[in-house]
Formats: C-alpha cells, sequence, structure tokens
C-alpha cells in the first residue's frame, strides 16, 4: 500500500496550509473517507460534474486514480488535492490545479468541489487562495484559468472573491451530468492577486 502514497506525494510536494485547512495530495487511505463524502454528496455534486462511471467509488478506481496523479505529478501536469479540516479533521473536498503549461503559457487550470455537509462555509474560498499562493509562488505560474455552469451561482462568486475575472462563454465546453453544457471562462493573473 506504500507504494501509491509515494506514487502521489513524490518527495518535495507540499502540504499547504491556510485558515485552518490543510491540503495534501490522495492518499490510499483516505479512500473511504473520500468514497463516503462523495457517496454521501452525490445528488449534491452531480449537477456540477460529469457523469460517475459505476465503479467511480469503488477501492479499485481511487487507485487508478492515484496512479493517475502519481503520474500528472511526476509530468509536472497537475496537483491533485484532498482538504481536510486541519491536519485530524474531516475531508472537506478536493480541488486540483490541472493542464499546467510551461514554456510561454505558464498557466494552469483550477477545478474543485466541496462535500455536501461542508459548502458555502468559506472552506473552498480558504482552499483556493491557498492554491493560487502556490501556483504563483513556487510553480512560477502566470494564469489560472477555471470555468463553471452559468446557473452555478456558487462558483460564480467564489471564483469572483478570488479575484478571478470572466472573460468569455464557452460553447458545449464540457460534457457535464450527461449532457454538453456552456461553461463561463474565468481567468486570473499574477498580477491580479493582493
Amino acid at each position: 500500500m506504500a507504494l501509491f502514497r509515494i506514487a502521489a506525494e513524490p518527495e518535495g510536494f507540499p502540504t499547504l496550509r491556510r485558515g485552518g485547512l490543510t491540503m495534501r495530495p490522495p492518499r490510499i487511505e483516505d479512500f473511504e473517507a473520500w468514497a463516503r463524502l462523495r457517496h454521501e454528496s452525490r445528488a449534491f455534486l452531480a449537477p456540477w460534474e460529469p457523469a460517475w462511471p459505476p465503479d467511480d467509488l469503488t477501492r479499485d478506481a481511487f487507485r487508478q486514480r492515484l496512479r493517475r496523479y502519481g503520474e500528472e505529478i511526476r509530468k509536472d501536469s497537475a496537483y491533485p488535492f484532498l482538504i481536510f479540516a486541519g491536519d485530524d479533521g474531516p475531508l472537506l473536498g478536493g480541488l486540483t490545479l490541472g493542464q499546467v503549461r510551461r514554456g510561454v503559457a505558464l498557466a494552469g487550470t483550477l477545478g474543485y468541489w466541496i462535500g455536501a455537509p461542508y459548502s458555502r462555509r468559506g472552506h473552498m474560498a480558504g482552499a483556493v487562495r491557498a492554491t493560487l499562493d502556490f501556483a504563483f509562488g513556487p510553480l512560477g505560474l502566470r494564469r489560472i484559468e477555471a470555468a463553471c455552469l452559468p446557473e452555478n451561482l456558487a462558483s460564480i462568486s467564489l471564483l469572483d472573491a478570488a479575484g478571478f475575472r470572466r472573460e468569455g462563454l464557452a460553447r458545449e465546453y464540457l460534457c457535464i451530468a450527461g449532457g454538453w453544457r456552456d461553461h463561463l471562462l474565468f481567468a486570473t493573473l499574477r498580477s491580479d492577486q493582493p
């Protein structure tokens, strides 16, 4: 089992802390808490996410997820985090800084989810701020992008508060809940942040 911890958390991968939150890469021992929170939050999350595969909440699917995360971290293409209340508190949700592009772009894309019991309590705002500090600091990125459904008022409010600016509408941008959906596009630059 230790192989998965090493694969998903290479030496030097930071643990982020901000405002009572702890963010770190997923580990195999997180499976039960992750599966339970995702299961309990399914109706809450389903309208905003791609359709879940039938085996999504299985231990084998979680192991495959950890392998993929480990490869993405090694390639510097994505940085997945689980969000916890403190060091020993409950799992609250997850956030990924993905599609990291180097060279002339120095950009990445932010995706996130929060468990239903913890929504609208400010946890994701703290997690996004910690991730922006990481992206614009140690990772050396200049631009972070995000997208959400036009009716997802909670995400719009979160991104607005975090200093993201609306940049447009992408038609049929992602397949969400089984259908191709338009998304509002947002971005923030290192120079936009306080």
